[in-house]
């Protein structure tokens, strides 16, 4: 009985000094735990969220000086809007470009009517007229719909990877069968696009919409000094939920300029590099002037950042005066230029939304 009941207590002992080893943790096993960053932990993105990101690419190469009685000056932009999962995968991709296009005369005169409605090649479709000379019979939207499908799924090295040839045209048959266009600005932009994309709240599966409006109106003869030919546009890239909602907003805006002589000839730098007014930031200069004291790309922040958890619908009805400006006081504490295009292109990003 004896021999029993110490045995039993042996293994009581032997139990309770297992569990204690398997429960304490020691200082040395804590040191040896790999250290976790506060900070990365914070900026890491929420599981299920992507991030989105915008470019814009524009030239003013294709301008040219008066011949036959008329000169053009032309903004071509590419834009693209991309969601990016936690791999970094793309999730979605949008691609559209605009073609604005200022005619003028040999004396300096503006010849294209500034109420020109200017629509980016998306919305003109088959009226780009690219399908008819296409030897795949696709129109420009097409083509571009086409490579925006192609890249998703891949990263943005395996975009760059992208064979083309000598013309900027790709060479691998699954794309040349849908695409024959040149696709060198289109991966560029998508790489800048790539590059830009932030966690600005976008959940995974939201729906990815691209807006884009253009304005001509600034443009104006030559004089005393010499003329202007301004292709005006704002862009906006949005994230809606399955509830309609706003989940995530980026915008920009472009002031494309090409000068011109009384005598029609381009006086711009046709090579110099074209940037978006979030690109120049402070150098865009508005905050001098500014009553809050905020550059016009902390503006376009705040007002993204305010539609972000409305509706189409309740973005569509802020309050604004007779100059496009907003009258609602938690909005004028951080946003004094004028809304009226932020709210339009957002209106074309979100029912464009795919």
């Amino acid at each position: 009985m004896k021999k029993a009941l110490a045995a039993f207590l042996a293994a009581v002992i032997t139990a309770v000094s297992f569990a204690g080893c398997g429960t304490t943790t020691t200082a040395s096993s804590a040191a040896s735990q790999p250290a976790v960053s506060s900070q990365a932990a914070e900026s890491a993105p929420a599981s299920g969220t992507w991030k989105t990101g915008l470019a814009v690419i524009s030239s003013i190469a294709k301008s040219t000086d008066v011949k036959d009685g008329k000169g053009l000056a032309e903004a071509d932009s590419t834009v693209v809007a991309v969601a990016v999962d936690q791999d970094g995968k793309i999730a979605k991709c949008l691609i559209d470009a605009v073609q604005s296009k200022v005619e003028f005369s040999d004396a300096g005169k503006i010849l294209t009517p500034l109420d020109t409605v200017v629509k980016s090649k998306q919305e003109l479709g088959t009226e780009y007229g690219l399908g008819k000379a296409s030897g795949i019979k696709k129109e420009w939207n097409e083509q571009a719909d086409a490579f925006a499908s192609y890249v998703v799924g891949k990263t943005v090295d395996e975009v760059k990877g992208i064979a083309v040839d000598s013309e900027g045209k790709a060479t691998d048959k699954e794309l040349t069968a849908s695409v024959t266009i040149h696709v060198g600005d289109f991966i560029a932009a998508v790489e800048k696009a790539v590059a830009n994309a932030a966690d600005n709240g976008a959940k995974a599966d939201d729906k990815l919409g691209l807006g884009i409006e253009t304005s001509i109106s600034g443009s104006k003869d030559a004089g005393a000094e010499d003329g202007l030919a301004q292709a005006y546009s704002y862009y906006t890239v949005t994230t809606t939920g399955a509830d309609g909602k706003i989940t995530s907003c980026i915008i920009d805006a472009s002031q494309t300029n090409v000068n011109f002589s009384k005598a029609g000839k381009i006086t711009s730098d046709l090579k110099a590099e074209q940037k978006t007014k979030n690109e120049l930031g402070d150098a865009y200069g508005m905050k001098k002037a500014s009553k809050i004291g905020k550059e016009w790309n902390e503006e376009a922040a705040a007002f993204a950042k305010y539609v972000v958890g409305k509706t189409l619908d309740e973005v569509k009805g802020i309050a604004v005066d007779s100059e496009g400006k907003a009258t609602d006081k938690e909005l004028t504490a951080s946003v004094t230029v004028h809304v009226g295009d932020f709210i339009k292109v957002i209106d074309k990003a979100v029912s464009g939304a795919k």
